[in-house]
């Protein structure tokens, strides 16, 4: 049986007392529509004035590949009217000045609970430029879709590797919505943009996206399913280095090797771990685009048998550690740092200890983001 949760862009009475008569700016993409599919600018365009949309990285349709935009600054968006604007890692530099022609802005994309996920750094761009216009923000509310209870990965050094793929000093897998999330960093960090969330109602911190009755809209191309979106908290980081992620395959984040590794010997070492909730199976690859494209990939798929227990950022410093012992891996030590949030890589021999020296820092973050808590289990 499947949960009934409404987002809230579903809350349309709530929505229209924010919005109606008023003139909007909306950051959207693919992934925000409502429960029949139909998009977020279709129903704010029913109900007040669309004057510009931004869109993130993906475009606005979520049809690009990572670090593309598809669309023109200042295009006209034939749906609705709206003039069309591209937030890149750098913002936009006129988006305060874009902002003074609107009443409020609206904020509305499936986010996938993890920290170098760049909606994130496109929502607090928005949040700092509403800040300096002077205009409210309503973040329309969905769910966690990797849940909102299990915390993982290193605590982001924000001093040292604050960038696009990763802003603040959270967790890799930081368990919030993205209404909490706007919440914690507005007081936290101290952004203070006027802020209002409008919660889901029926979601509890223990369900995955696909336990309830919502559609899954690939939030970028290659988070095809809530599977995959969960092996991203630890697979993501082989972006930085020359082991394919498994993009160009139809298993982004879940098939991972490269033409040198030995993937019998990657796949009895993972077995041997006995780590929880996983299996690993031998696998041969062949990615149509991307790192190795058209080259065969030896490796393994990982396949999730228990996401309660599953810890995927532990699983793959397991797994970066064998694939570092190939004369023929390379990597980028700063993009990898981006990443992880911290330089392990001197320490990649005890993946363990590397998760372990960072519990008291997790801790300290789940007792702090508990306070923003807008659903509970």
């Amino acid at each position: 049986m499947k949960h009934t949760v409404f987002c809230g862009i579903d809350r349309l009475d709530e929505l229209k007392s924010y919005i109606a008569g008023k003139r909007v700016a909306l950051l959207t993409a693919a992934s925000g529509v409502n429960k029949q599919g139909i998009p977020t600018y279709e129903i704010i365009s029913r109900m007040a004035k669309l004057e510009l949309i931004f869109a993130p990285e993906h475009g606005l349709t979520s049809a690009m590949q990572d670090g593309k935009f598809g669309e023109n600054d200042g295009d006209i968006h034939t749906a609705s009217g709206a003039r069309l604007y591209n937030l890149t890692s750098k913002g936009h530099p006129q988006l305060p000045s874009l902002l003074s022609e609107v009443d409020v802005a609206v904020y509305d994309i499936q986010d996938v609970g993890a920290r170098f996920y760049t909606y994130l750094c496109n929502l607090t761009q928005l949040m700092r430029a509403c800040k300096a216009a002077d205009k409210p923000l309503l973040v329309l509310d969905r769910p966690n879709p990797i849940g909102g209870i299990n915390c993982e990965g290193l605590i982001l050094d924000e001093t040292r590797y604050s960038s696009f793929v990763g802003e603040f000093a959270i967790p890799t897998r930081y368990s919030l919505t993205v209404g909490e999330y706007a919440a914690y960093v507005n007081a936290e960090k101290g952004i203070d943009c006027d802020l209002s969330v409008l919660p889901c109602l029926g979601w509890t911190r223990d369900l995955y996206m696909d336990e309830t009755d919502l559609l899954f809209v690939n939030p970028s191309p290659n988070i095809p399913s809530v599977n995959s979106a969960v092996n991203y908290i630890g697979s993501c980081i082989y972006e930085a280095t020359n082991i394919s992620e498994g993009r160009g395959t139809t298993r982004p984040f879940d098939c991972i090797g490269a033409p040198f590794v030995d993937g019998d010997r990657l796949y009895r070492e993972m077995t041997a771990l006995e780590l929880p909730g996983v299996v690993f199976r031998r696998i041969f690859f062949t990615p149509m685009f991307n790192k190795h494209a058209g080259d065969v990939c030896h490796g393994v798929e990982l396949h999730i048998t228990d996401r309660r227990i599953y810890r995927p950022f532990l699983t793959n410093l397991y797994m970066l550690r064998h694939f570092s012992t190939y004369e023929d891996f390379t990597c980028r030590a700063d993009g990898l740092a981006l990443r992880i949030g911290q330089d392990i890589l001197s320490e990649l021999s005890q993946p363990e200890k590397i998760v372990s020296r960072n519990e008291g820092a997790l801790a300290a973050y789940c007792e702090t983001a508990r306070k923003y808590w807008l659903y509970h289990v």
